[in-house]
């Protein structure tokens, strides 16, 4: 007597799932990139720092390295009124 078993086509019932993720990883091989439009390129080209207020900023810099800085407080508390206040 011969016992006939499931249909033998369907024996492995997860072989398209195996399939379909061999796959995704040969497109998971793709590298990513990056493309910067003209408008991006022109904007950081125009936007460069100014050269005075780099070296205004530069001054700032030294005089904070060298302890020479003074921070007026009255004028800081003016200007943190205006911001808040919306001035």
């Amino acid at each position: 007597m011969k016992i006939n078993g499931t249909n033998q086509v369907n024996l492995n019932p997860y072989k398209q799932q195996l399939q379909n993720q061999a796959q995704a990883k040969k497109a998971g091989n793709k590298q990513d990139q990056v493309e910067i439009s003209e408008q991006a390129k022109h904007m950081q080209q125009t936007e460069k720092p100014d050269p005075e207020r780099a070296a205004r900023v530069q001054e700032i810099k030294d005089a904070v390295d060298k302890g020479n800085y003074k921070v007026n407080p009255e004028k800081t508390a003016q200007k943190m009124l205006d911001f808040w206040s919306g001035h």
